[in-house]
Parts: C-alpha cells; structure tokens; sequence
C-alpha cells in the first residue's frame, strides 16, 4: 500500500506539469489582451511595456518564468519572493493569485464539502429505499426524483430554491455570504445532482449486490432482505459511490460557477469565470492547479480506501497494469 502511494505521489509533478502546459496553450490561443480592460485603453506605448512586465510578448519566456515561480526554482534563484509563487493576477493588479484563491477557495470548499455531506444523506437514503425495493412505487418514486436532480440546471434549482425559501418564507437569506444561513441554500442546490447520482449508483448496487450466491446464502440462513443488505450487500454496493465521490469533491470544492453566481458567493468559481473572460492568463492557470491537485489527491484517497473496503482489491498490482 506505502509504495502504491508513493508511486502515486512521484507521478504527480508530471501530471501537473501537462494540466499547467495544456492549460497554457489554450488560454494563450483566447483572443484578447489581458491588458485591455473594459473602460482602460492606454497608448500602445504603456500596452508594450505591460506586456514586456509580465512576459507576455513571448509564450516561451511567460511559460518557463511560470514554471520556475510554481515549482519553487524562482525562489531559489532569488527572483520571487514566494517558493510557490503562482504570480500577480493581470486583470486585478492590486491581487496576486496566491491572495484571490486563498480568499475564495476556503468559501468553495466550504459549500463544496457541504454540499457532499448533504448529498451523501439524501442519495444513501433513497438509494437504499429503491434497492431494498426494487419495482415498487417507492423506488420508481425515488428514480424519478433522481432523473429531475440530474436534468434540471442548478440555476433553476437555485432560483426555485430564493423564491421559496428566502422570498416567500423568509427561512434563509437571498444571497451573499458570513453566515450560516447563508451556506445552506448553494449547498442544497450544488448537492442535489451529486445526490441523485449517488442513489442511482447505490441502487444499482444494490439490486446487483442482492442477486450475488452469497446473499441468496445468506438469505437462506434466515436473515431478512434488509439484514442481508446491511451486513452483506451494502459495502460492496458502496464501491461505485466511493469512485464518483473522489472527483465529485474535487469539483464541488472548487467552486460551482453558476451556484455561486445565483447566490453572489465570493467564492473560486466567479473568479474563474472572470479570469477567463478577460483572459487573465495567471489566475486562469492558478486556478486550474488548484483543481488538478485536488483531483489527484482526492483519486488516490478513493484508491486506498477501495483497498480498506475491500481487501481483495491489489492496488500494487492494479498500479503495474
């Protein structure tokens, strides 16, 4: 298992280093200069010097300073002042990129892991209602509750969610953020597509998991279909949830765009949608390593807990494959 991990974690400089140079390419290929701003056109003579200032007249030297500010060699060599220094934000001048993710990510990770918990509740519940039942009212009921989490937008349901619970009843407010009441709503709402398809999963699980020789055993013995799926079928049933939960943390830890625009949380996901939209090529990469480390990371968490799950699973052997 250490070597597994080890392994893994050796891996991980490669993989960031093609997200950072992929990311690159296609950000520098969006049209536009950062440096133009909406309302700001400065003489081509100021324009030019920006540029020179933060390498932007050649990909080549913009992308290895990049690389020697993240990777600590910058800071070696004396020429920032940070050993992972992820640069000055181009759109936002008085703002480094260490600054903007270290203000917005705590508020994403803070709703996206919310919003795991939530949904992890509601989908185990009515995975576990349709699987024990499989063909009765309750899990058609159930199914068609996750067939509408999965296909209506989030900005519907966040909407839906204002009038209701903040316009009509007053329960939560509208939107904003520094309290707790304000969290619920955006976590509700980004919970509700990863809630569905955690009961879909499970209750798939668990109508195959059922079927199994050695639940029809344990059936046999005299244990109640719900006893057999307790003690039996529901560990296995959850492997296939615990591969979806990896990089659906990673994701609703870094920001839902569209939930935290609905609710104007100050969270990671509207600076993404800002930085890209005026090509802030800085904050657009910052951000996008913040993701792939927390995918990676997140992956082999669920790797390993796949092996203490279950024990059958070699993950030395599966790494080799």
């Amino acid at each position: 298992m250490m070597g597994f991990i080890i392994r893994r974690l050796l891996q991980l400089p490669l993989v960031l280093f093609v997200v950072v140079a992929l990311t690159f390419s296609l950000v520098w290929l969006i049209p536009g200069n950062p440096m133009l701003q909406e309302g700001r056109q400065p003489p081509q003579e100021i324009v030019d010097a920006m540029n020179r200032q933060y390498q932007l007249d050649s990909p080549v030297t913009f992308f290895g300073g990049y690389v020697a500010r993240i990777t600590g060699i910058g800071w070696v060599m004396g020429w920032n002042d940070a050993p992972f220094d992820l640069g000055p934000s181009m759109r936002n001048p008085d703002w480094t990129v260490n600054e903007i993710i270290g203000a917005g990510f705590p508020i994403s990770a803070t709703i996206g892991l919310g919003a795991i918990a939530i949904a992890l509740v509601i989908g185990t519940i009515a995975g576990l209602v349709g699987g024990l039942r499989p063909g009765s009212w309750l899990d058609a009921g159930t199914q068609l509750i996750a067939l509408i989490g999965i296909s209506v937008p989030s900005f519907v349901t966040g909407s839906f969610l204002i009038v209701l619970f903040a316009a009509k009843f007053r329960i939560f407010p509208i939107a904003g953020w520094g309290t707790p009441a304000h969290a619920f709503l955006p976590m509700l709402t980004l919970s509700l597509p990863f809630a569905a398809y955690i009961a879909r999963l499970l209750r798939f699980g668990l109508v195959e998991q059922m079927t199994t020789d050695h639940l029809r055993t344990a059936r046999a013995k005299g244990l109640s279909r719900r006893q057999a799926a307790w003690g039996h079928a529901l560990k296995n049933a959850f492997l296939p949830v615990l591969s979806f939960l990896g990089p659906a943390t990673a994701v609703a830890m870094t920001g839902s765009f569209v939930v935290e625009k609905v609710f104007a949380v100050p969270g990671l996901g509207r600076h993404f949608v800002d930085a890209v939209l005026g090509k802030d090529i800085t904050l657009v990469m910052g951000v996008v390593l913040v993701y792939a480390v927390l995918l990676i990371v997140l992956n082999l968490v669920v790797d390993v807990l796949y092996a203490w799950i279950d024990p059958r699973i070699d993950l030395a052997n599966a790494s080799s494959r």
